[in-house]
């Protein structure tokens, strides 16, 4: 299985980013999907996962997250993006590749996103 990211880059402060996260492979169900992000010291927080709604408290309000099952796809829009929010963004996927199987995490490569003036 497979993850890959896009969507990062450099934005103003109070600008705005949606990072695409697409799985692909051997996959039988998903069962959440969510994005993670990492700055460099410090721990890797959850950002936002679903289902469920879950979401950082930094960033409830102004981030939302949106799934494509179809597509096997999970979107992170991002608003009214602050310096703090400058990180590496990590998609994860708790996946099945067979009805009989377990779940396991997959990884994206993770995507940069700065945001400076």
């Amino acid at each position: 299985v497979l993850l890959v990211e896009s969507g990062g880059g450099l934005v103003q402060p109070g600008g705005s980013l949606r990072l695409p996260c697409t799985a692909s492979g051997p996959i039988f169900s998903i069962v959440l999907m969510g994005w993670y992000r990492q700055v460099p010291g410090k721990q890797c927080e959850l950002v936002a996962q679903a289902p469920g709604g879950i979401y950082l408290d930094s960033v409830q309000g102004r981030f939302s997250n949106s799934s494509d099952d179809a597509k096997n796809a999970t979107y992170l829009q991002m608003n009214a993006l602050t310096v703090e929010d400058t990180a590496v963004y990590y998609c994860s996927g708790l996946i099945k590749t067979g009805h009989f199987e377990g779940a396991n995490t997959y990884w994206g490569q993770g995507t940069q996103v700065t945001v400076s003036s």
